[in-house]
């Protein structure tokens, strides 16, 4: 999901929320909700069911979001790479609004005949529905049953408010205001990650494994000046490293994220300490030793100028002098090297375009670290920039563990994840 121009200071900054709008009368206010999850600072992608349709059109939300909306099942766009499951996993949370006595029903029963409801099914995100029906059908021993049913389940719940219905009838079954549902939205993620995470049911199935543990890690790239307005820089975006350092802190780890020049806002209780170039990020990251774990996704210009100009290089119509390059340090083989105050475990992350895995298994022998994660950063995989990993973790014996295409975020859950067993399971 792209982070459309929203604002960055807001309480939900940074945040990727997946909207399902349910058909009913009520859905011209997630229109509204929309706005106000933006203007909270989170990203929307909207999600729109075939009745939804009838009430609001999807260039409508579109227009809103920022994101395209997303309709049918079938896409062939979207499903050659399997996209319900990529948005089932690619957010923060889904927030269903409204969400129809129908649409209740198939999450309760596990019933999927369309795109939300498999997304819904699909999902490990915490859930947000905000039901809106007429007050007869809110009050059905059927719709109660599924209303209990999903509560067991993790999936929380606002509204609905009592209130005129578009039936002339009075009761409860109105949506909730689209700031109530902002409100509990707000509320929930901060209740999951009190609870050790954003997963469904967060609480019960991801412990805070980190607790007590301080987690070092670089993301995006370095800027190495040629003169006061060019440098040589790389097309990273950071969003790997920033989602490590995001999961981690999820995990229950203090961390310190040492980030390069980056368009993305600093995850949420973690400390930012940012940097240009590649000598200036070994500074930070010694500094912020001690560590119990290392991760360096972080890429780093292998060389930089070897002389920086102090003014602007004009273009005179003369052929410029060469540009003269000189070797940067080396940050994870000089942190992996040292005797004291070595991390217990070290991870470096390998960008390669070709020959993957061979490279990976040089670089964790050259570099003397723990593991790489590898990928493929070639033009065509889109990843240098883009949403989606594509991960190996090569250990030091040369074993390899090859994950499926995954969003960043999710490789940043899972990541951590196999780090904290590594790490519980080492000696000392």
């Amino acid at each position: 999901m792209s982070r459309s121009p929203s604002s960055a200071s807001g309480p939900l900054s940074g945040r990727r929320v997946l909207l399902v709008v349910g058909g009913g009368i009520a859905a011209y206010k997630a229109l509204d909700l929309i706005r106000r999850l933006r203007d909270r600072g989170a990203a929307v992608r909207p999600l729109l069911t075939e009745s939804a349709q009838e009430f609001i059109t999807p260039l409508a939300a579109a227009a809103l979001a920022g994101e395209r909306t997303h309709t049918d099942l079938f896409d062939r766009e979207s499903e050659a790479e399997i996209g319900h499951i990529r948005l089932a996993r690619d957010a923060d949370a889904i927030v269903v609004a409204p969400a129809t006595a129908n649409m209740m029903a198939r999450m309760a029963t596990g019933h999927a005949p369309d795109l939300a409801a498999t997304v819904l099914l699909a999902t490990t995100l915490p859930i947000l529905i905000a039901p809106a029906m007429n007050v007869r059908m809110w009050l059905h021993p059927a719709t109660q049953r599924n209303l209990a049913t999903l509560k067991a389940d993790g999936v929380t719940v606002v509204g609905p408010n009592e209130g005129a219905m578009a039936e002339a009838e009075f009761g409860p079954g109105r949506l909730a205001e689209p700031h109530e549902i902002a409100d509990a939205l707000e509320a929930m993620l901060a209740q999951r990650a009190q609870a050790g995470g954003f997963g469904f049911l967060a609480g019960r199935e991801t412990p805070k494994r980190l607790a007590g543990r301080h987690v070092l890690v670089t993301s995006g790239p370095t800027h190495e000046a040629i003169d006061p307005v060019r440098y040589l820089a790389n097309r990273s975006s950071g969003r790997q490293g920033h989602a490590v350092a995001a999961a981690a802190a999820e995990a229950g780890a203090r961390v310190t994220l040492v980030s390069g020049p980056v368009a993305l806002p600093d995850p949420a209780g973690v400390t930012v300490v940012r940097v240009e170039s590649a000598r200036e990020m070994l500074a930070a990251v010694e500094a912020a030793l001690p560590a119990d774990l290392a991760i360096f996704a972080a890429a780093v210009g292998d060389w930089r100028p070897a002389e920086t100009r102090g003014a602007k290089i004009k273009k005179d119509g003369h052929t410029p002098a060469p540009l003269t390059l000189v070797e940067n340090p080396d940050i994870l083989a000089t942190i992996s090297a040292r005797t004291e105050g070595r991390p217990p475990l070290v991870v470096g992350f390998a960008a390669e375009t070709d020959q993957v895995l061979d490279n990976a298994r040089k670089k964790i022998a050259r570099k003397g670290c723990d593991l790489i994660v590898a990928n493929d950063v070639s033009a065509e995989g889109g990843v240098m920039g883009g949403l989606d990993n594509t991960v190996h973790l090569v250990a030091r014996d040369g074993g390899v563990e090859t994950w499926p295409k995954l969003g960043k975020e999710e490789v940043g859950r899972r990541l951590v994840a196999r780090f904290s067993e590594w790490l519980a399971a080492r000696p000392g």
